[in-house]
């Protein structure tokens, strides 16, 4: 097996562009606090500390001089010691973000994950799992997780009241075959590449049902493999994640150190 020695040169796309407008803060995700210190710094520090990326590029919201700045006081903090952080303005989308990074990515990097801050706590295992599945030879791998609720498919019922019936239960999937997926995604920098040059020249309602990085290889008709990810990686999307995102800090181990 490839050790971190032989791993290819990595480089990490943090998108960090989110408007954040379900937190409710008035603020772009990526600069709300927690645990006392704006999510994208906790996103930072983890993608440093797992050691994986010579570069880290970073979408952003355009014109956002704040989160900038949080950025240059981070570069600061590592002094000589950590990887390259490079700036980029996100787009309107995720992939027009993903897009604007990648290329701006280092050349001669061999592969690159792409993360979402508002994944902040997403344990350095995660990282190592994704970025030595990538040196073991695979060209696309995503962190997955069990799917523990019961999952039904459903039906308009054309009923007046949304309150009482606006569903039909039309059948029950099986969990056996369902993950959920986190990030970070790893990819052969090829690879993605292609992908999001395809992604291109869709129409709007194809480009519409594409949700991660991951949709875009397969479409292209490439093996997208899974390595299992982490239950602290949650995306902090909502008031709810945020207090559980807290709590997971407040823990006794602190949530990038316990697995599960």
């Amino acid at each position: 097996m490839n050790d971190a020695a032989t791993r290819p040169v990595t480089a990490v796309i943090l998108v960090a562009a989110g408007s954040g407008q379900r937190l409710g803060y008035g603020m772009p995700k990526a600069a709300v606090p927690l645990g006392g210190e704006p999510i994208l710094l906790h996103a930072l520090r983890g993608i440093v500390a797992a050691g994986v990326a010579s570069q880290v590029c970073i979408a952003l919201p355009a014109a956002d001089a704040g989160l900038r700045q949080l950025i240059e006081d981070f570069r600061v903090e590592l002094a000589d010691g950590g990887p390259l952080l490079t700036m980029v303005d996100g787009g309107a989308t995720r992939a027009d973000s993903v897009r604007s990074a990648l290329a701006a990515v280092e050349e001669g990097t061999e592969a690159v994950l792409v993360h979402d801050a508002a994944r902040a706590l997403t344990p350095e295992s995660v990282f190592h799992r994704v970025a030595q599945a990538l040196a073991n030879g695979a060209s696309a791998v995503i962190p997955v997780i069990p799917v523990v609720d019961t999952v039904k498919t459903v039906a308009a019922t054309g009923g007046n009241d949304a309150d009482i019936a606006p569903l039909v239960v039309t059948g029950t999937v099986s969990r056996q075959e369902l993950r959920a997926v986190q990030t970070p995604q790893g990819f052969k920098v090829d690879t993605l590449k292609a992908a999001h040059e395809a992604a291109a020249g869709f129409d709007e309602s194809t480009a519409a049902a594409v949700t991660d990085d991951a949709m875009l290889v397969e479409l292209l008709g490439e093996p997208v493999h899974a390595v299992r990810g982490a239950s602290q990686s949650l995306k902090i999307t909502t008031p709810l994640d945020l207090i559980l995102a807290e709590g997971l800090l407040e823990g006794p181990l602190g949530a990038r150190w316990v697995e599960g």
